[in-house]
């Protein structure tokens, strides 16, 4: 028979298996969530999953896509931009659905020179229209090292966040007639590529190629809350209670603390909003501009 410490010592072991294969069997992968869809190579998915990495040269950018198609949803990404010179490049991440009325949350990190700071741009389409540029600044380096750009998707506001700091919200404003997207599956998507035809300073810098390839760097996807749609359903069922504690997010709002900081960051950081923007919109700005 086997003393108590033996008995012991197989059940500790057991338990490491367990809980071993169960900690294996959760950790989300690169391999698992995402497909490369181009770049010939110059993307690449790397440390067994757990890093994916986009470059850009002279000859092509690169890309990839969410296998996965959400229908609201918390999704976070970490991202390391691409340090130097970047000007004329842009990474983009963003989800969107597909077709003439698709629908689109944008994050766009616009390039620059060395030591000059990366403009983030935001931009939320509707129903194919979109127009609704915020633009900031930063208040670090992006380049060098991983922050986490999150995206709340629910039925009555978007919000971008930037490690955890809200940077702009875009309010359910259907009731005065501005669309919402709400109605269409998006996938993740994100690339790199040139646009130094408008990138940094309205296109006045081009890309250095000498500084090619540019690489950015992208780990710690987390998307456990978010509503993935496939074959016509969603994996948040209509019993699916909002108030639960892993069901909060589909009704999140800003509580005070987090409106104080998005006005921090809008008094501090936002170089472009659209809805001040009288000279572009003679005829009136967007209604959702009058929404609180």
């Amino acid at each position: 028979m086997a003393s108590p410490s033996a008995s012991s010592l197989c059940i500790t072991a057991l338990l490491l298996v367990v809980v071993s294969w169960a900690t294996s069997a959760s950790a989300r992968n690169f391999y698992q969530d995402f497909d490369i869809t181009w770049g010939d190579g110059r993307a690449q998915i790397l440390n067994n999953g757990d890093l994916l990495t986009l470059s850009l040269d002279k000859a092509s950018g690169s890309g990839f896509q969410s296998k996965n198609e959400y229908l609201f949803g918390k999704i976070d990404m970490q991202l390391k931009l691409v340090p130097g010179n970047s000007a004329g490049t842009v990474t983009a991440y963003y989800l969107s659905s597909k077709g003439s009325t698709w629908d689109e949350i944008d994050f766009e990190f616009l390039g620059n020179l060395s030591g000059d700071p990366y403009i983030l741009h935001t931009n939320v389409f509707s129903q194919g229209k979109g127009n609704r540029e915020q633009q900031f600044y930063l208040w670090f380096d992006p380049t060098a090292d991983f922050h986490t750009y999150s995206i709340l998707w629910n039925p009555q506001r978007i919000i971008f966040s930037v490690d955890g700091t809200p940077i702009r919200e875009f309010k359910n404003a259907e009731s005065i007639g501005v669309p919402f997207p709400k109605a269409q599956p998006m996938r993740i998507y994100s690339s790199l590529w040139n646009a130094d035809d408008w990138a940094t300073r309205g296109g006045l810098v081009k890309t250095d190629w000498t500084q090619a390839p540019f690489t950015a760097s992208y780990r710690n996807f987390n998307a456990d809350n978010a509503c993935v749609w496939s074959s016509g359903s969603s994996s948040c069922t209509s019993s699916t209670s909002s108030s639960s504690d892993g069901n909060a997010w589909l009704s999140e709002e800003l509580d005070s603390t987090s409106q104080e900081r998005l006005k921090w960051v809008q008094s501090n950081y936002m170089i472009y909003n659209y809805c001040t923007d009288a000279k572009r919109f003679p005829q009136g700005l967007p209604p959702e501009c009058t929404v609180s």
